[in-house]
């Protein structure tokens, strides 16, 4: 059967987001390119071929989108760096990646933007995609600058793309903030689906998050885009509120949309933050997916994607 593309490329494919979408993309290409700094996962499917490349050299980017329709960028580093430290994989592998795809006449990038690029507003807040640019750190101004930079390729040169504010994302929600933040990578699944399947999408903003009744933000605004999340962390709710750590309820870290990275140091590690809040990955519901028992959140290893 007929794919609905010819040539698809994922930047960060071997990042934990990434090996969770590269069957999804897969299936709906008849090439999947996969790139990372980093080697080779162990096999590649059927369709797909892998370029080890560093995403932050124009040069090394280049040839990789010719012939693609849709370019899929997630490569990054996942966390708070000093300013000069993300400058390449956070700042110019997004220039990279739209200049690169402009050459080549690629069609759309979907972005994995995130949270943090409006870490600083309140989770009471009840935002849309529509808030204004509010970033917790140099992190988070990394995804306002690739909103922008994707605004202006609409604007000014007819590119389209779709920006993820991906929040939590995990199999399971590891702590009682993911009962607000969390995205299951069946609903990250959907969410890149529907964001490379819909007809049109101009320049788009939508919040990666799953079906939870706690959320704080929403996607009324970015309906055209058919993403109906069917997963919800209150399904473990009890168990992580009971196995959760004390917290302040006046402690910004908890008041604001970013959680920990809202209140660290600039160019120190988020990461740590949110790891301190975790607890052994609770049972869910009789309803719910299988837990990874104790294993450490997949967004707080070495290789995990937008915290």
């Amino acid at each position: 059967m007929a794919k609905l593309l010819k040539k698809i490329v994922l930047t960060g494919a071997c990042g934990t987001l990434g090996m969770e979408l590269r069957s999804t993309l897969a299936s709906l290409a008849d090439e999947l390119l996969s790139v990372d700094i980093a080697d080779a996962p162990a096999g590649l499917l059927e369709n797909e071929t892998f370029v080890q490349a560093d995403c932050s050299k124009f040069d090394e980017v280049l040839p990789l989108m010719e012939g693609a329709d849709i370019a899929v960028h997630f490569a990054s580093i996942p966390d708070e760096r000093p300013f000069e430290e993300l400058l390449g994989p956070n700042y110019l592998s997004s220039y990279n990646v739209w200049e690169a795809g402009h050459r080549h006449g690629v069609r759309r990038v979907i972005y994995a933007s995130s949270v943090h690029a409006v870490g600083m507003l309140e989770n009471s807040a009840g935002i849309d995609v529509d808030a204004d640019h509010a970033p917790d750190t140099f992190y988070g101004l990394a995804k306002c600058f690739t909103e922008d930079l994707g605004k202006l390729y609409w604007a000014k040169r007819g590119m389209e793309s779709v920006h993820l504010r991906i929040f939590s994302c995990t199999k399971v929600p590891q702590n009682a903030r993911a009962l607000r933040t969390w995205l299951s990578f069946d609903d990250l699944r959907h969410l890149v689906e529907r964001s490379i399947t819909t007809q049109a999408t101009g320049f788009t903003v939508v919040y990666g998050i799953s079906n939870n009744d706690r959320a704080p933000v929403n996607n009324s605004k970015s309906t055209y885009l058919g993403y109906h999340p069917k997963d919800n962390a209150e399904n473990w709710a009890d168990s992580l509120l009971a196995a959760g750590v004390d917290v302040d309820p006046k402690d910004p870290a908890q008041l604001l949309i970013g959680g920990p990275f809202a209140t660290v140091p600039l160019g120190e590690s988020g990461v740590a933050g949110i790891k301190a809040m975790a607890t052994d990955a609770p049972a869910p519901a009789p309803e719910a997916a299988p837990t990874n028992g104790k294993k450490l959140p997949s967004f707080l290893t070495k290789k995990g994607m937008n915290p």
